[in-house]
């Protein structure tokens, strides 16, 4: 059962930087395409960044520019570096591990907080 664990969420400042992990509990990036979620206070779930699977990355319009996805393979840990943090990025981040694999499921963290206020 593949598990993952986020961390490094945290209250901090307008401007500030922050960089998020996700530590799967197993080696699974040949089987799984990760992102990363984040889902604000009334709102729906939106994807913020992934990898393709090409091997690329995508970005949602919100987070081009400020925010990179990351992964380690000898970690088994994706990591999102967020970087010119604004208040609208407040939210609540998912890792997430998805596939096309038949007989797989894809899998999602606990999530971790970030807020962003002065």
């Amino acid at each position: 059962q593949v598990q993952l664990v986020e961390s490094g969420g945290g209250l901090v400042q307008p401007g500030e930087s922050l960089r998020l992990s996700c530590a799967a509990s197993s080696s699974i990036f040949s089987m799984y395409i990760m992102a990363w979620y984040r889902q604000a206070p009334g709102k729906q779930r939106e994807l913020v960044a992934t990898f393709t699977s090409s091997g690329g990355t995508n970005y949602s319009d919100s987070a081009k520019g400020r925010f990179t996805i990351s992964r380690d393979n000898g970690r088994n840990t994706v990591y999102l570096q967020m970087s010119s943090l604004k208040p609208e990025d407040t939210a609540v981040y998912y890792c997430n591990a998805h596939t096309v694999i038949p007989g797989l499921n894809d899998h999602w963290g606990q999530g971790t907080q970030v807020t962003v206020s002065s």
